[in-house]
């Protein structure tokens, strides 16, 4: 039986490298024979007195139910994720892109958890995919976040465990090898994770901070590459495109750069809800480019910039930076309704590529905070 010349460009990569996928099993194998004989047995044992508790993973902007302080001692937290190549369109022109997805969305779920928990993932590649996966996640502790242990080939499953010993905010992404390690995170194989404080997140002076909503906003770049006519291609199965978008992905310049998946995926009917006097936690991810989160009309009232909740937030911030490879967060108590542009401020990325979400606060106007003293009328002369 031949092999297509897809197939062919596939196996030739790192990612699909028999010899490569042999090594990484070794090196494997051989971190895991040095903890077996000294360490698993108790540890097991241990593990194995602990709660489990079944997390319900849901599509972003949404996370799981939680709360917000821990409900006695370290629990397992166990969750699914299955990797799916499926054709999305991200924009209103009917752009498409052979995503790589975790549980189906740009981004992946938010798996969220307390300092102390274990957090056991099981990752499956579904038999209809044709590449291979795997998931690193920054929340976690270990060389390369686990990617060497969760390598998996379509049909295949892995069960991976670490422990949370990190409060705040991370990316989790595919990082098979190599090349494509930036092409899966550019075709949106990308999510995070919330670890909160046993007791809960706090602000300078260890006075708790509350949120009566929680939003995860994930920023992706994709990279489309274009015919003679300078019109998006499209293509016929995942992976065909490796070769063109390889090329628009040296340029460094993304063709869209949007929140959760799609150009107006968060305006709309999509647009996020809050009420005047309520505080909204806003967590905002980039696994491969620097963002500039900005709340027109609004200011970050706390903001741990870096993602860690074991730090300071800073306060009062009009705007705030989010490193590439990395997750922040932000409280804001709304105090005036209306629609609030929630965006990266590059304003090139927010208006013409799409980097916007809206957020529809309900409430009474406050006259003291903003008036409009006069309505527009023609200029007075003298």
């Amino acid at each position: 039986m031949s092999t297509s010349p897809l197939l062919k460009t596939l196996l030739g990569t790192p990612s699909f490298s028999r010899r490569g996928l042999l090594a990484a099993a070794t090196v494997a194998a051989a971190a895991s024979t040095l903890s077996i004989t000294e360490a698993r047995a108790e540890e097991a044992t241990d593990i194995a007195k602990l709660p489990r508790v079944k997390q319900t993973l849901v599509a972003p902007p949404f996370l799981p139910e939680h709360k917000q302080v821990a409900d006695g001692g370290p629990k397992v937290i166990e969750v699914t994720l299955t990797i799916e190549e499926k054709k999305l369109v991200i924009d209103d022109e009917g752009t498409e892109v052979w995503a790589l997805t975790y549980n189906g969305t740009v981004p992946g779920p938010m798996i969220v958890a307390h300092e102390g928990d274990y957090v056991e993932v099981t990752l499956q590649n579904l038999p209809t995919n044709i590449m291979e996966h795997n998931i690193d996640f920054h929340a976690s502790t270990g060389a390369l976040g686990g990617g060497a242990l969760t390598k998996i080939l379509p049909g295949e499953q892995v069960v991976l465990r670490w422990k949370a010993i990190k409060p705040g905010v991370f990316v989790y992404h595919c990082a098979p090898g190599d090349v494509m390690i930036p092409y899966h995170v550019v075709h949106g194989m990308n999510g995070a994770v919330m670890v909160l404080p046993r007791d809960g997140i706090k602000d300078g002076e260890g006075k708790p901070v509350t949120y009566d909503r929680v939003y995860y906003i994930g920023e992706q770049d994709f990279y489309i590459p274009r015919d003679q006519n300078g019109n998006y291609k499209k293509y016929e199965v995942p992976g065909e495109n490796m070769s063109d978008a390889m090329e628009v992905m040296r340029t460094l310049t993304p063709t869209h750069v949007v929140f959760n998946g799609a150009k107006g995926a968060l305006t709309e009917k999509g647009a996020l809800k809050a009420k005047v006097g309520e505080t909204v936690l806003f967590i905002h991810s980039q696994a491969n480019r620097d963002s500039r989160p900005h709340l027109i009309g609004g200011h970050g009232d706390y903001v741990w910039e870096g993602g860690s909740f074991n730090d300071k937030p800073d306060t009062n911030l009009e705007t705030w930076f989010i490193r590439g490879g990395s997750a922040g967060a932000m409280a804001y108590k709304f105090r005036q309704p209306g629609v609030y542009a929630y965006v990266n401020h590059n304003l090139i990325e927010a208006v013409m590529l799409g980097a916007t979400a809206h957020v529809v606060v309900e409430g009474e106007w406050n006259d003291d905070l903003m008036s409009q003293v006069s309505k527009p009328a023609p200029m007075q002369q003298g």
